[in-house]
């Protein structure tokens, strides 16, 4: 048995977990905060047989799709010394696809 924890932007989560759903698939939500760009992210928890690991991550690829996003970084000295005329800057990121971990799962029982 593998444990799927799939982290995708709070905008996606619904349509995966439908999709999720519709295929058979339980799937545990949990709301998370990312550290970098400290937006809302949910966590979801899918545990399944082997074989249907690839399944799982196809429906993941089609809902959770990434795009660039424009945000403004400080000046990492002015950020340093705490100067509120700090000279700031935009930068393009990718946010948005998922992050994926697949997890071997020695033992499993639901009580």
């Amino acid at each position: 048995m593998k444990l799927i924890i799939a982290i995708v932007q709070r905008k996606d989560a619904n349509p995966l977990i439908d999709s999720l759903t519709e295929g058979g698939f339980k799937v545990t939500k949990i709301a998370s905060t990312g550290g970098f760009l400290k937006s809302g992210n949910t966590t979801l928890l899918v545990g399944v047989e082997q074989q249907e690991v690839d399944n799982v991550i196809s429906r993941i690829k089609e809902k959770c799709k990434g795009e660039t996003k424009s945000v403004e970084t400080e000046d990492s000295l002015a950020k340093s010394i705490k100067t509120y005329d700090s000279y700031s800057d935009k930068k393009e990121v990718k946010v948005g696809g998922a992050t994926v971990f697949v997890i071997d799962v020695d033992k499993f029982k639901k009580v």
